[in-house]
């Protein structure tokens, strides 16, 4: 089900080892520092591979993710956000990533922009608790979904690419 460079992904991406969710205190902190260890990782990884995709952080509590996602197709970047709860039964439930500005434009989408991983990813997800953390869920989940589902929706003329705005020094011309 999963192909080789997927495999060489996952391998490079730390697995992680806490069971804890947001309601549980101490442990939760253990496995916040577990999750941004890996996502540091998969980040250095993707950047050494020239595959730099998305941008991420989180609330003080790790609770609330929010970001940006990128995607190249025909050698424009379209850029969306991205953004996802933890769920209170983490890990045992996967986030549920979501591309708010989508909403309502593929089939493969839940109310709110939430991507539809429930055939393929959250299966793999159940097997692999508590090992699998959002740097599994965004190489699993949202990247291969992006792969799909984004040069359909532009065959689809469903969206549109946008010039990206330029910083006002560039604008300037400014060259000092």
């Amino acid at each position: 089900m999963v192909d080789d460079a997927t495999k060489s992904t996952l391998a490079k991406i730390p697995l992680l080892k806490t069971r804890a969710g947001p309601r549980d205190g101490d442990a939760w902190i253990l496995r916040l520092k577990e999750e941004y260890a890996a996502l540091i990782k998969y980040v250095q990884n993707n950047k050494e591979a020239d595959n730099d995709w998305f941008r991420l952080e989180s609330n003080k509590d790790g609770t609330r993710w929010f970001g940006k996602c990128w995607f190249v197709h025909d050698l424009l970047k379209y850029e969306f956000d991205v953004e996802f709860d933890i769920p209170v039964t983490y890990p045992e439930t996967a986030p549920e990533l979501a591309l708010p500005e989508l909403d309502g434009k593929t089939a493969k989408m839940y109310r709110e922009g939430k991507i539809c991983l429930t055939d393929h990813f959250k299966p793999l997800w159940a097997r692999n608790v508590p090992r699998f953390g959002i740097a599994h869920a965004l190489a699993l989940g949202l990247g291969p979904w992006l792969a799909v589902e984004i040069p359909d929706l532009v065959e689809k003329k469903l969206i549109v690419y946008n010039e990206p705005k330029a910083s006002s020094s560039a604008a300037s011309g400014s060259g000092q």
